[in-house]
């Protein structure tokens, strides 16, 4: 994706649309859950629908922390050979129960990496998100 930096400056903030463009983009991310003050972070694939992310989980940590403290972080990246990029979504996650937003979610076609039973579907609803875009590059040198 090409982002346009200001001024030379390497780091460009994204806005709301530019960020969520990568994370529309991107099928790989990361959810940070806290429970009693111990943060927990996970890798997850996901799909985006009316900018909520969508994931799939099993019974385990993952579950029972979201459970306890909906507050999450979500976070996916990218790497190129010129380029990198990070989204950091906040929002609060909770386990889709409901008939009707089940059979929703399920029609999103989200598959598992892992060939293991994920019958859980989970929806990360936003309060924030911020990104940023960097050109990579070797360190200036130091003006004396």
């Amino acid at each position: 994706m090409m982002f346009t930096h200001a001024d030379g400056n390497p780091v460009l903030e994204l806005d709301d649309q530019q960020s969520w463009q990568l994370l529309e983009a991107t099928k790989h991310g990361r959810i940070v859950v806290s429970v009693a003050g111990e943060p927990d972070i996970f890798p997850v694939n996901y799909v985006t629908s009316g900018r909520n992310i969508y994931l799939r989980t099993a019974p385990g940590n993952k579950l029972a922390q979201l459970t306890i403290n909906s507050k999450v972080l979500f976070e996916t990246d990218g790497i190129l050979s010129d380029e990198a990029w990070s989204v950091v979504l906040r929002g609060t996650a909770r386990v889709l129960t409901n008939s009707a937003e089940l059979e929703a979610v399920e029609a999103l076609e989200l598959k598992t990496w892992v060939p293991t039973l994920k019958d859980f579907y989970v929806e990360i609803v936003p309060t924030s998100v911020s990104g940023r875009h960097f050109q990579l590059g070797e360190q200036p040198e130091r003006e004396i």
